[in-house]
């Protein structure tokens, strides 16, 4: 049941979050290993992307992907958040006084976000491809020409066999590992902290949303480097052997974007990112929180 109330948790922010994931891929891609000042700006900011997307592509641009994105919430999250559950409840990560343990919250988080990436990594991958597809006047990046979700997976499939589906990943582990494991123990140390204040009842459900809104913070800032580089790892385009054209890998992606495009590159989209992965991160927590604490009461009084 963790890891349904997880999975349930993070679609439920993602039906909220989603246009700005497109707007955040669209951003990270904008000028892909090209000087700044060197290429054209389609997109000027998170709201100007809005814009632009929604005048371009229709309003309907704003959820590409949102089919892949439901299901990669609920296969990554679930086993990420649901995995952290099932440490959390045996105790692991707290002291006999009920105090968090930092070293053993941050690795439980890790391992979770490990589990969690290599089961979401194929819909993550088509994900990117549909979030990244658009009229040819605002084109960012490499254009896949997908159908849909089924389609892509099945093509991707075919072409490049079924380890094809797993391209990316070795970008998508250390980027959920990081963001996993500042997230649940920011969210909950802050959690600790918060009752510790009293400023709200300990069982509010503005306890969890106070810790939600601090952990958004230090995941954005923790995550976004790693994101650029999975992003585009994601996207780029491939050889017959399946083979990436633009970057070897995790190492190869992340030097190139910093000689081309300084240490700022990899913060390309920062904006979007913390407007995305900011509500997501305190919708999703909350949700998981609230969902847990009702079933744990449910629980006790059937």
């Amino acid at each position: 049941m963790d890891f349904v109330l997880s999975g349930a948790a993070a679609c439920g922010a993602c039906l909220f979050t989603n246009p700005l994931e497109v707007v955040k891929t669209r951003m990270q891609l904008q000028g892909e290993l090209k000087a700044p000042g060197s290429y054209q700006v389609h997109y000027r900011s998170v709201f100007h992307a809005f814009y632009t997307i929604g005048k371009v592509d229709g309003l309907a641009g704003l959820q590409k992907g949102l089919v892949p994105g439901l299901l990669y919430q609920f296969c990554m999250n679930g086993v990420r958040l649901g995995s952290f559950a099932v440490i959390e409840s045996a105790g692991y990560i707290h002291t006999e006084d009920g105090r968090v343990i930092p070293g053993k919250s941050i690795a439980a988080g890790a391992t979770a976000g490990v589990i969690g990436a290599v089961m979401g990594s194929p819909v993550y991958l088509v994900k990117t491809h549909l979030q990244s597809q658009s009229t040819s006047s605002i084109a960012v990046g490499h254009q896949h020409c997908h159908q849909g979700m089924v389609q892509a997976l099945l093509r991707i499939q075919k072409q490049h066999g079924i380890l094809g589906l797993w391209r990316g990943a070795s970008a998508a582990v250390p980027r959920v590992t990081v963001g996993s494991a500042s997230q649940l123990y920011s969210f909950t140390a802050s959690k600790e902290f918060i009752r510790d204040l009293q400023i709200f009842p300990s069982d509010s459900w503005l306890v969890a949303l106070s810790a939600g809104m601090v952990s958004s913070v230090v995941v954005v800032v923790a995550m976004t480097p790693f994101d650029v580089v999975s992003t585009r790892l994601y996207n780029q385009s491939v050889d017959s052997r399946g083979q990436g054209l633009l970057y070897r890998g995790f190492v190869d992606c992340f030097m190139k974007t910093v000689r081309k495009e300084s240490l700022l590159g990899l913060y390309k989209g920062i904006g979007a990112s913390y407007f995305r992965l900011g509500p997501h991160t305190v919708l999703s927590l909350l949700f998981w929180n609230e969902l847990r604490k009702f079933y744990s009461q449910h629980q006790l009084h059937s």
